[in-house]
């Protein structure tokens, strides 16, 4: 049975997504026209959209990073329907198209929008919702008229794999048969072994190892069976090409800056400590990534010059399309957009919105510099998604360009106050939430046009989605903020300025009645915070932040009197909640007290340091330096430049730029599974003899699908047992210690299911009818 012909028993499937010289044919022909955009459909969507938002939200500030939303949801979906009564295909996609969109907002959201508070701003409920809106509307929007360019004619170039993969989950829970169980028995292996490695953590799911001879270099892997999938999908080529980019980072430029680094007696801007005494991983962030930014943002223009004729293309056509109005001649209903005059009038609007809201305090020119880089990374994001998956996608990349650019055109202006700092990074906001949103819009548009989905009630779905989960994304960044911040004494020589201090009044912890004060200047004798200060500008106390906090513990008041112990050792003063200064004990293990710091005075223990949790926010981190860099004119120009030239060079070899930038900017450890399931997919191409016929359909593709949606929605239980403080009481690696926590313990289990992937792959029967193996 031919790929493209209708499959109408059991054994239904995609069609292959490599066959582009065949007319593509949907699961359900354009002819056809069963339920899709219901309210039930769309209510499920919005709500399963807010739950995964909210998860997300805490994943980003955590790890810096997301998973893509689509494929459990769906699962989710077709369960859930099936409970309460059988739904279509098509309202299943528009519940996981509604649903992703939050997602993708949150990820954009959470990755930017701490950097406010790091550079000593407060974080509004408001603006974070009109930001979140605002930039998810901008990346559906623009999608619209991209829709036929990227998704109906680079079909066949462009595979979209979680799209791809969320399409053969909805048509084997609308079929059944041998393809459900394949999928689905890929979801139950991949949330066990996901959930064995976090939070039970039976065995080491993040084996790493520093070669002692060779210093600087070093190996990690993130062995989940999501990204296993997604390597499995994207092929050999692009996994392979990703990989390079991460041994080079890894092996060639950490040991270069770690050996030459090595007996230099001084910082080397931008770094603030020796290179000797960084970690790997701390050369990277303080050196590396800023190579891997410019790489990204390098290779992102090239892709998006070679998509230029295409995009033109499906201007033209929407333009047209508009101009004729209602003389538009009739087109199939898996063809029909959203008008162009939808497109035109709410990007006006949206322009319009970003342009007068009092409280973003941005410029005509820098809106409409907004609109411009949304295009353009909107395009860049979807071509990234289409060619190694959501879950690859560097958005926190493409905000880097804009960073730097519009820090540039601002610094170019002098346009280097304050003020221009909280303007740059709404900036960044918008478009990094329209390109993470519209990465994902085109995962969704992709699986709609292998279903036979109606795009237009697909971008109406979205558009509910955006909305929706804006609504709980501000809050719950600002629930997980409060949730972790602390307040602790502090003094300086020097008061805040005047025109710092806010006619607010906050009690502080000793009862005292304080104002409070921002201080948002870079390199000042005060650190950039929220602060309580008296009248005349003398701090009291530092307001520290949940996410990206500097103060890791919070003083609790010791009930009774309890004497210094004999095991406790003198470690500097500190001042304490009442603003006195005390001595600093640590108390080591073995004693009647428990272990940890406390402050004492007169040979007794009056308050313990109790340590709170802080959210790390590593993108946020990194978005806050380069717009302090830029504007004080201290960013490390040098190391941008570098990757903007290994860019071209790879060009030159005739070498994707894209992908290995990709590898270069992310972790080594995310780049390692991906190039095993690239490995896998090359083993089975091998023993099959195939040359491009069912692998989009074939068993293996199908059994990575599951892999991925059921590391998905382990990885959200793990976060859910993290947020509780749970892990803990789940921690395996307690009693299997020394099996738990070797690096063996975690290529075994892994190697174990890309054997799995390989045995099902070489030996199940195809998707299409066929029997193979």
């Amino acid at each position: 049975m031919s790929a493209s012909s209708p499959v109408p028993d059991a054994e239904a499937a995609v069609p292959d997504a490599s066959a582009s010289h065949a007319p593509h044919e949907p699961y359900v022909p354009a002819r056809e026209s069963p339920r899709e955009l219901t309210v039930r459909a769309v209510a499920l969507g919005a709500l399963l959209g807010i739950v995964f938002a909210a998860s997300s939200v805490y994943l980003a500030l955590k790890v810096g990073l997301t998973v893509s939303a689509s494929i459990p949801i769906a699962v989710m979906s077709i369960t859930i329907f099936r409970f309460f009564g059988r739904a279509t295909i098509l309202e299943n996609n528009i519940v996981q198209t509604t649903g992703s969109a939050g997602e993708s907002i949150a990820a954009g959201v959470a990755f930017t929008l701490p950097s406010l508070l790091l550079m000593g701003y407060d974080l509004a409920a408001g603006r974070v919702l009109l930001l979140s809106v605002l930039g998810g509307l901008l990346g559906v929007l623009m999608m619209i008229p991209l829709r036929h360019g990227l998704i109906v004619e680079e079909h066949g170039k462009l595979t979209y794999p979680e799209g791809t993969a969320c399409a053969d989950v909805l048509v084997v829970g609308e079929t059944g048969g041998t393809n459900a169980k394949t999928v689905f028995a890929g979801f139950g292996l991949g949330f066990l072994y996901k959930l064995l490695g976090d939070p039970l953590k039976l065995f080491n799911m993040n084996p790493a190892h520093r070669f002692t001879s060779w210093k600087g270099a070093s190996v990690a892997g993130e062995l989940t069976p999501e990204m296993l999938g997604v390597g499995y999908i994207i092929g050999p080529k692009t996994a392979s090409t990703t990989m390079a980019g991460g041994v080079l980072a890894y092996l060639v430029l950490i040991p270069l800056i770690a050996f030459f680094g090595d007996r230099i007696d001084s910082p080397i801007f931008p770094a603030t400590t020796l290179i000797r005494d960084m970690s790997p991983n701390d050369i990277r962030s303080r050196y590396v990534l800023y190579i891997g930014a410019g790489a990204v943002a390098t290779g992102g223009f090239i892709s998006l010059g070679r998509a230029l004729p295409t995009i033109v293309k499906a201007f033209r056509s929407g333009i047209k399309s508009f101009r004729a109005g209602k003389a538009a001649k009739e087109v199939p209903r898996t063809e029909k957009d959203l008008p162009f005059s939808v497109v035109v009038y709410g990007l006006v609007a949206l322009l319009l919105a970003i342009w007068l809201a009092p409280m973003l305090g941005i410029t005509l020119p820098t809106a409409i510099l907004i609109m411009l880089f949304g295009f353009v990374f909107v395009t860049v994001s979807s071509r990234i998604c289409g060619e190694i998956g959501s879950s690859s996608n560097p958005i926190s990349g493409m905000t880097v360009a804009t960073l730097l650019i519009t820090c540039l055109l601002f610094l170019a202006m002098g346009w280097v106050g304050v003020e221009h700092r909280a303007m740059a990074l709404s900036t960044a906001a918008i478009v990094c939430i329209a390109a993470s949103n519209g990465g994902a819009t085109s995962q969704d548009l992709k699986t709609g046009y292998l279903v036979g989905a109606t795009p237009r009630r697909q971008q109406i779905g979205l558009l509910v989605g955006v909305v929706t989960s804006a609504l709980v994304i501000g809050y719950t960044l600002l629930f997980l903020n409060a949730s972790y911040t602390t307040r602790a004494a502090e003094t300086y020589d020097v008061p805040i300025p005047v025109e710092s201090i806010t006619a607010q009044v906050e009690k502080g912890p000793d009862g005292k009645d304080y104002r409070v004060a921002y201080q948002p200047n870079s390199g000042a004798a005060i650190p950039q915070g929220k602060y309580l200060v008296e009248e005349s500008g003398k701090v009291a106390f530092v307001i520290d932040p949940g996410i990206g906090g500097r103060v890791p513990h919070e003083p609790k008041k010791l009930e009774g009197d309890v004497a210094v112990p004999e095991n406790a050792a003198s470690k500097g003063t500190m001042l304490g909640p009442d603003r006195k200064s005390y001595t600093v004990f640590e108390v080591a293990e073995g004693g009647a007290m428990h272990a940890g710091r406390y402050l004492g005075e007169d040979g007794k223990l009056v308050y313990e340091l109790r340590e709170v949790k802080k959210l790390d926010a590593p993108k946020a981190s990194l978005f806050a330096l380069i717009i302090d860099g830029i504007l004080t004119r201290k960013l490390p120009w040098s190391l941008v430049l570098i990757g903007v030239m290994l860019a071209i060079v790879m060009e030159l070899c005739g070498v994707s730029a894209l992908p290995f930038a990709v590898g270069v900017y992310l972790p080594i450890s995310t780049s390692v599974p991906i190039f095993v399931g690239g490995i896998v997919r090359w083993l089975v191409d091998r023993k099959r003899g195939q040359a491009g016929g069912d692998e989009e359909f074939s068993p293996g593709t199908l059994l990575s699908s599951g892999y991925i949606a059921g590391g998905a929605i382990a990885g959200l239980v793990a976060a859910l047992v993290a947020g509780l403080g749970m892990e803990h009481k789940f921690d395996l690696s307690t009693v299997f210690t020394q099996f738990s926590t070797s690096n063996l313990s975690g290529v075994i289990a892994f190697g174990a299911i890309a054997a799995a992937l390989y045995w099902a792959a070489v030996r199940g029967k195809s998707a299409v009818g066929k029997n193979e193996g």
